[in-house]
């Protein structure tokens, strides 16, 4: 748990599963990220499912939802998705909350990793809410391009896991940077999407951000060249993390990151030789 002013953080890890490196690595040779960064002997990576759950002004809120239950079995094989401390749910159930408990969810961008588990099947077979009486949101660029998938993005960008929050007005879109809540405020990040959104916790002079897949391990938040395979606009999002880790330095912030299981949370400091760095958090899931 992380405080930031009068603003509660816990994390939640929906799950981990194991990738090629080639995903989270994209053009980094292995010889260089193998320093940083663990691998099986098969040559897989581990990624987490980090959601935050932030409590501020009497209010329960999402931060993304990570992969839920609707994934096949044969899915589920191939990534090896394991969840040793239970699901989302069960998070949530160690705080003493229920899913009908949750005011808001923000979604940062509607790739499946980050927001398969808003929605779920009913006995009928039927898509519906996660979270009844929670509004969602989502950047409306987003939610255009997800919509409108190409053969690139239309594995990721299902229609099940947004479409029906938006056809019941569950789903709210938005149009650029947006105060969500009390210290709470959406801002536009792009480069792994062009709509891709992280958010921003500011209270009583201390501030925070959740940087989403602008930085999906801590390590990618250290060094500038090194982004994913799985940014649309790579050399975009180079230039988005240029302002933000000058952002991070200037403010003094605790910066989370989505899918790193070792470095979940932390600060940026400069080593010896003026080199950014990731001073990891004690803040382990709950």
């Amino acid at each position: 748990m992380v405080k930031i002013g009068n603003i509660t953080i816990h994390l939640i890890n929906d799950s981990d599963y194991w990738v090629d490196p080639g995903g989270p690595f994209g053009l980094v040779p292995r010889a260089l990220w193998s320093r940083y960064f663990p691998a099986t002997e098969d040559h897989l990576v581990k990624m987490s499912s980090n959601v935050l759950l932030v409590q501020t002004g009497g209010r329960n809120i999402l931060v993304d939802t990570g992969y839920g239950h609707k994934m096949p079995e044969k899915q589920q094989a191939i990534l090896r998705l394991s969840r040793p401390d239970g699901d989302l749910s069960d998070g949530l159930a160690r705080l003493g909350l229920t899913p009908e408990d949750i005011h808001l969810v923000i979604d940062t961008h509607l790739h499946a990793d980050h927001v398969s588990g808003n929605t779920r099947y009913d006995e009928a077979g039927q898509v519906v809410p996660v979270f009844p009486h929670a509004e969602y949101v989502v950047q409306r660029r987003e939610y255009e391009d997800a919509s409108h998938p190409n053969e690139r993005t239309r594995a990721t960008y299902l229609a099940e896991n947004f479409q029906p929050l938006v056809d019941s007005g569950q789903m709210r879109l938005l149009d650029g940077d947006t105060e969500l809540a009390p210290g709470v405020r959406g801002v536009v990040t792009p480069g792994h999407t062009p709509g891709h959104m992280s958010v921003v916790f500011e209270s009583g002079g201390q501030v925070g951000v959740q940087l989403c897949d602008m930085a999906t391990y801590a390590v990618h938040f250290e060094r500038l060249g090194w982004m994913t395979a799985y940014d649309v606009e790579p050399l975009i999002t180079l230039e988005t993390k240029r302002h933000w880790q000058q952002w991070v330095l200037e403010n003094d912030a605790v910066v989370f990151f989505p899918h790193d299981p070792y470095r979940r949370a932390g600060k940026l400091t400069l080593d010896e030789n003026e080199r950014p760095i990731i001073q990891p958090l004690d803040m382990e899931p709950v």
